[in-house]
């Protein structure tokens, strides 16, 4: 596979992604900023939702300064794929029952509204992104699926959405019903990112990254983020993040999970030329795109939670089901990403409901990042300059809703609950380090020590304090990624105990082996 190859693109995870290769990382400013200008915003996180709302804001006349604590792209922008829908993984019966048939259209809207804002900046920017206008099928193998199906193209059509029947699914897998999506799309989501940083940077915007905020304060009218001993000021913060940091109710009410993609080379170049979406559970999402001359097929899905299950048997059952309906070449790419899912199917975006009024959250996107980091980007722009957003209400971080995700929040707290209880009892005893194999990690007792061991391929072993420093739930390890991942609010650490997503804002704890007793 593609694990070895060249590339220019970092990210959170050991694979590589098939948007990697190949790709100039647009330079940030050089440096942390010397003066204490107090910014009119913070932006801290370097994906698309940041990225595009720094570019808003810096145009609208405010001075932004973009912070990532890794490198731009760094996180499930590099890691998407990459589809651009109007119809969401909260269907619209979902949503219609949940918050009703107005919450519908208005979704509907902000759905066509963040494609738009997509193409017009890909036309301002004279972007080489590869956007491409698509049809959408989304199909159903069983009766149960058909009727659920039935149900989704009258409510999407209520909701505005332009869809109808259809005798076909776009892929070679038999179907029993399908509907056509029309206006739909994909795109290369770093070649996107990447040039909306440059235009970003050219409107006298300022780029930091390696600058891994740990703490933030607000006093006397400003915010101030450190980065270690370097701090940054601002009227505004704005957490594009993911997940905002730290212990609050957001973490409460997003549940992680990771997907699974593969790039793969067909044998017969029966690459699909539409998107197609099937409605198993977790469902599978395809579509091609041509990096560098090749044309691939893009296959997603086994989808879990995060620190749950187990990756490489994710991406082997990934593997088998491209196999079965497709004339595999070979699998070049294989690759995994992280997002939340809203206790009540709808993103989080605005106010921080814990912060103050000049504290902005964007999450739970769901599997919808690019359309709904884009929207993000709209409603915080309007609620900081003062505008009305007719979105703001309804995508609220600080709604209420007793009966929409109340069973969902009830079962993932209690999940929580469970894994940081039985976690704890769950580490195996092992005499001697030879026990754990090259490539390994383990949660194991050593010499009277709860410790989360990785032995490398030449025999180095690097023991961590198995600990997530976020709310003390034990982690576990990734065997795709190379990383230690907690089941309860996904928190995950690089082998070296380094986060690579949030929430936690603290490293592990790494223990030299021998001193201990």
């Amino acid at each position: 596979m593609n694990n070895d190859k060249k590339n220019t693109s970092e990210r959170d995870s050991s694979t590589i992604s098939v948007w990697q290769e190949g790709l100039e990382r647009p330079a940030a400013n050089p440096g942390q900023p010397a003066d204490q200008t107090i910014y009119d915003v913070l932006i801290v996180g370097a994906g698309l939702t940041g990225i595009t709302t720094a570019l808003m804001l810096q145009h609208a006349g405010k001075q932004c300064i973009l912070i990532e604590g890794n490198t731009i792209g760094y996180g499930t922008t590099g890691g998407t794929s990459a589809h651009l829908n109007t119809f969401f993984d909260a269907t619209y019966p979902e949503i219609d029952q949940d918050f009703g048939t107005d919450a519908s259209r208005l979704v509907a809207e902000g759905g066509k509204e963040a494609f738009s804002l997509i193409s017009a900046f890909v036309n301002k920017y004279n972007i080489d992104c590869d956007l491409e206008y698509k049809d959408a099928y989304l199909f159903s193998e069983n009766e149960k699926e058909s009727k659920q199906l039935a149900d989704i193209l009258k409510a999407s059509k209520n909701a505005g959405i332009a869809v109808d029947e259809a005798n076909e699914n776009g892929v070679p897998i038999s179907f029993d019903q399908a509907i056509l999506f029309k206006d739909q799309g994909q795109f290369h989501p770093l070649k996107y990112g990447y040039a909306l940083v440059e235009a970003f940077k050219s409107a006298g915007g300022k780029v930091l990254e390696n600058t891994f905020i740990d703490k933030a304060t607000y006093e006397d009218d400003v915010h101030t983020v450190w980065s270690g001993d370097t701090l940054l000021k601002g009227k505004n913060l704005i957490y594009a993040t993911h997940i905002p940091p730290g212990i609050n109710i957001l973490s409460l009410r997003c549940a992680p999970y990771r997907s699974y993609v593969l790039g793969i080379k067909l044998k017969d170049e029966a690459y699909p030329d539409a998107l197609s979406y099937d409605m198993q559970e977790p469902y599978h999402y395809f579509r091609s795109h041509v990096i560098e001359g090749q044309r691939y097929l893009i296959l997603g899905g086994e989808d879990h939670k995060t620190g749950h299950d187990d990756p490489e048997m994710a991406f082997n059952n990934l593997e088998a089901y491209a196999r079965k309906h497709f004339k595999v070449d070979a699998v070049t790419y294989k690759w995994s990403a992280q997002y939340y899912v809203p206790a009540d199917g709808l993103p989080y975006i605005g106010i921080h409901p814990q912060g103050n009024e000049h504290t902005f959250i964007a999450t739970g996107f769901n599997g919808n990042g690019m359309m709904f980091g884009t929207l993000s980007a709209k409603i915080i722009c309007d609620l900081i300059l003062g505008n009305e957003s007719k979105y703001a209400k309804l995508f609220s971080p600080s709604r209420i809703k007793p009966i929409a995700g109340f069973m969902d929040f009830v079962k993932e707290n209690a999940d929580v609950a469970y894994h940081f209880v039985a976690d704890r009892f769950s580490a195996k005893e092992i005499e001697s380090l030879t026990e754990i194999k090259a490539g390994e990690g383990q949660i194991i007792e050593y010499k009277d020590q709860k410790l989360a061991v990785y032995k490398d391929s030449s025999g180095k072993i690097s023991a961590l304090d198995p600990v997530c420093t976020h709310a003390g739930c034990i982690v576990k390890f990734n065997t795709s990624e190379k990383s230690w991942d907690c089941p309860c609010h996904g928190g995950r650490f690089s082998i070296d105990g380094k986060v690579l997503n949030g929430p936690p804002t603290q490293d592990l704890k790494a223990y030299d082996l021998t001193t201990l007793k």
